[in-house]
């Protein structure tokens, strides 16, 4: 059962058909851990997903998160873009912990960093937000077991925790206009804000 941090918990259920079972749409900014066998589903451009889980109870979940605009000054860890990233992550890290993982047996898997933002492409958004959970997880000593990141395009990700199995869809004919303004708005808000194994391609 998911339970509610401080932050946004996912709150799109629906019955996945294809898969026959509940599911979760995980959408910017929002987090959802559960012991329930499930998917949790997300769709991302330049932001990133880190699907973490014990790998012993299944016990697991998924964020959606952007790094604002921006430099990451990493020899400044109280500064807007790091901050923000590292709220993220640690509020999905306590929740599954919460309802029973142990950090011990933790393992993720870390997706998107597409670069689909026009006109952002000097500021490498994905690469920034890649580069930032890999160095996150390895700073937390969280082994990261399959990774799909960076490239021109945004991915469809299907996350099953109770087992670990990550699907991933590269959506290269699929118009992202959607994806893009949703992430345009998403990452101008975070501007604003202040903060207190293997991989399947599937079609």
């Amino acid at each position: 059962m998911a339970e509610r941090g401080d932050g946004p918990l996912a709150t799109h259920l629906y019955f996945d058909r294809k898969y026959k079972t509940e599911a979760v749409r995980v959408l910017p900014g929002e987090y959802y851990a559960t012991s329930r066998d499930m998917l949790l589903a997300t769709v991302l451009g330049s932001c990133v997903t880190a699907c973490i889980r014990d790998k012993q109870n299944g016990i697991g979940g998924m964020n959606h998160f952007m790094l604002p605009r921006g430099c990451i000054d990493e020899n400044d860890p109280s500064s807007m873009p790091a901050r923000y990233g590292i709220y993220a992550m640690e509020i999905l890290i306590n929740q599954v912990i919460k309802i029973g993982a142990r950090r011990a047996n933790l393992e993720a898997k870390v997706f998107g960093g597409g670069n689909v933002l026009p006109g952002l492409v000097e500021v490498n958004v994905g690469e920034r937000n890649a580069e930032f959970v890999l160095n996150f997880l390895e700073t937390e000593s969280i082994p990261v077991v399959a990774h799909d990141l960076v490239d021109i395009y945004p991915r469809k990700v299907y996350y099953f925790p109770s087992t670990g199995k990550a699907l991933v869809k590269k959506l290269r004919d699929l118009p992202n206009s959607a994806i893009v303004e949703r992430e345009k708005d998403f990452g101008s808000n975070l501007s604003k804000a202040r903060v207190s194994g293997d991989i399947e391609l599937f079609s």
